[in-house]
């Protein structure tokens, strides 16, 4: 599939119009650039150079880290950390870049009449009575709230959608596991730090204390889950991306949980209506439930879950574990953020991020194991 790409001269000198193809080189800087092209915030200019330090855009961006550091108050809070190591170079799915920031241009998607295979899938067995019996779960005060979620079969990916979700094939969730009800919260990443588990990241400032923490990598995400066992005592970590999307489609088999269409209201995202904002994700819990009474997996911030990014799920698991790789630095994030369109906000959209790059998008929910 190719992209028209047509730059203006804000965006760059010298950039002229032309066709990219939607997986090449070109394309992937561009789509990194577009989406962080209006941001004010340093960090996110940071990542552009840490991924491409001589990219055709360096220069601008250089300059809008120094304009927007010239105007920020002495108040204001430190800039994001500085990555410890560079963005890996990896095989690209499209249209993400290598450890790049997830993009703001919407993906070309077909139809909705034409979107979920014409076989009927097998679902998670009785999942509407399952529906009625899950239950809440907190194992401390400083615990997120699980719900627990009982085993079964569903049909992850798609067979109509982005190549990396295909093929659509079945998983069977072979035991029973919690996960978050909403996103971690920048409160609950505050008792992480306050203990001295967790790093201080560049974005807190005045977040609000019940919007999700973001601008953090997969590694921040596994010392808040190691710390989060110790406290508790309990087995977590974060979800596989198998569980993830059972869990995000709650037993159903449509585009999105609710159906094929996006509707007001159950997503975090641009143009799916209110009470999305254009500078930041709202506060957890502000959108539907699915059917399994989880929040916000649609939308909000893009979540990491643990498994090794893999181009399409040839030879994925079908047992819902974690699909690992030697030296693995490349990882999975799901559920796009609130700086994309309805297209993002499919139950089988997946990208890859590098595991220790942080990004003002990224976030992420802890799951267990029930035993």
């Amino acid at each position: 599939m190719l992209i028209i790409v047509a730059l203006g001269a804000s965006a760059g000198a010298g950039v002229q119009a032309g066709v990219l193809p939607k997986d090449s080189a070109d394309q992937y800087e561009l789509t990194f650039w577009d989406s962080v092209k209006d941001s004010q915030h340093a960090s996110d200019y940071e990542a552009y150079l840490k991924a491409y330090p001589n990219g055709r855009f360096a220069a601008l961006a250089k300059a809008r880290i120094e304009r927007l550091r010239a105007a920020a108050p002495k108040t204001d809070a430190p800039a994001a950390p500085k990555v410890e190591a560079p963005a890996p170079k990896v095989e690209p799915p499209p249209p993400r870049t290598p450890a790049a920031a997830p993009p703001a241009a919407e993906r070309v998607r077909p139809a909705p009449a034409a979107e979920r295979p014409r076989a009927t899938p097998r679902v998670a067995p009785a999942a509407a009575a399952a529906v009625a019996s899950l239950t809440e779960i907190r194992d401390c005060p400083a615990c997120p709230v699980m719900v627990g979620l009982p085993q079964g079969d569903f049909v992850m990916g798609s067979n109509t959608d982005d190549p990396s979700e295909r093929p659509a094939h079945p998983v069977t969730i072979t035991q029973a596991f919690a996960i978050a009800k909403y996103e971690v919260t920048n409160e609950q990443w505050g008792a992480c730090v306050e203990a001295g588990a967790c790093p201080r990241l560049g974005s807190e400032g005045n977040a609000p204390k019940n919007a999700p923490v973001r601008d953090l990598s997969w590694d921040d995400a596994q010392q808040y889950v190691k710390w989060l066992a110790k406290t508790s005592g309990k087995p977590y970590r974060l979800p596989t991306e198998a569980e993830w999307e059972y869990a995000i489609r709650g037993g159903t088999t449509s585009r999105y949980w609710w159906g094929s269409q996006m509707r007001p209201g159950n997503a975090n995202c641009k143009d799916c209506g209110e009470p999305s904002r254009a500078d930041g994700p709202a506060s957890a819990g502000s959108f539907a439930a699915n059917p399994f009474g989880l929040h916000d997996m649609n939308g909000s911030v893009w979540e990491w879950v643990s498994d090794c990014w893999h181009s399409s799920y040839k030879g994925a698991p079908s047992d819902g574990r974690s699909w690992e790789d030697a030296d693995c630095r490349v990882r999975v994030i799901r559920g796009g953020s609130w700086r994309e369109g309805a297209d993002y906000m499919t139950s089988s959209t997946r990208f890859k991020y590098g595991a220790s790059v942080r990004h003002s998008q990224n976030g992420f929910r802890v799951a267990r194991d029930l035993k």
